[in-house]
């Protein structure tokens, strides 16, 4: 596949993606990418935002393809079951979060993270000094959804804070990914 076949969905997490952002960025250069917008960024609500990512599911008028990162990760993980079947192609996860090792209160909702196996493909890309997941947490994860694991090395929190605006190691994984998706079609 192309990013050009599909509908890309970008999830992203607590306080949204700031303009320097890589997903901010991704979506201002890819013409069929579209940010999934949650009512309030700064007030997550697991029923909230997963109804809304599901919405914007089933709206798609091509496969799509879910680009999350941080706590658009959980939002994905529990929002898959809902999902119309057949119309996510796959999932680019970035930097999910440690719900259980999580100080803020915010985040509560979320928890517990589900543990069942993604019904679609999923890579999941994961910092050895994420400082809101253990390198060996997200490896958990990703053993759990069946996602394939990227080790992003010393990356922090994969976002523009960490130097990750542009990221165009990530472009080229997604890039990647997405020709996989269509080997597997």
């Amino acid at each position: 596949m192309k990013s050009s076949d599909v509908d890309i969905l970008l999830v992203p997490g607590w306080q949204g993606s700031g303009p320097d952002h890589w997903q901010s960025r991704w979506e201002r250069a890819l013409s069929t990418a579209r940010r999934v917008a949650q009512a309030d960024f700064d007030a997550p609500d697991r029923d909230a935002w997963t109804a809304r990512l599901v919405e914007e599911v089933a709206r798609a008028t091509r496969p799509v393809v879910l680009v999350a990162h941080s706590l658009g990760v959980p939002t994905v993980v529990h929002a898959a079951p809902s999902f119309p079947k057949g119309k996510v192609a796959g999932a680019f996860l970035v930097a999910p979060p440690d719900l259980a090792a999580a100080r803020a209160p915010e985040l509560a909702s979320f928890a517990p993270v589900p543990t069942d196996p993604l019904p679609f493909p999923s890579v999941l890309v994961a910092s050895r000094t994420d400082p809101y997941c253990a390198y060996d947490q997200a490896e958990g994860f990703a053993l759990d959804w069946g996602a394939a694991l990227v080790d992003a090395g010393d990356a922090g929190h994969v976002n523009a804070e960490a130097g990750f605006g542009p990221w165009p190691e990530g472009s080229m994984r997604l890039l990647g990914f997405l020709r996989a998706l269509k080997a597997e079609s």
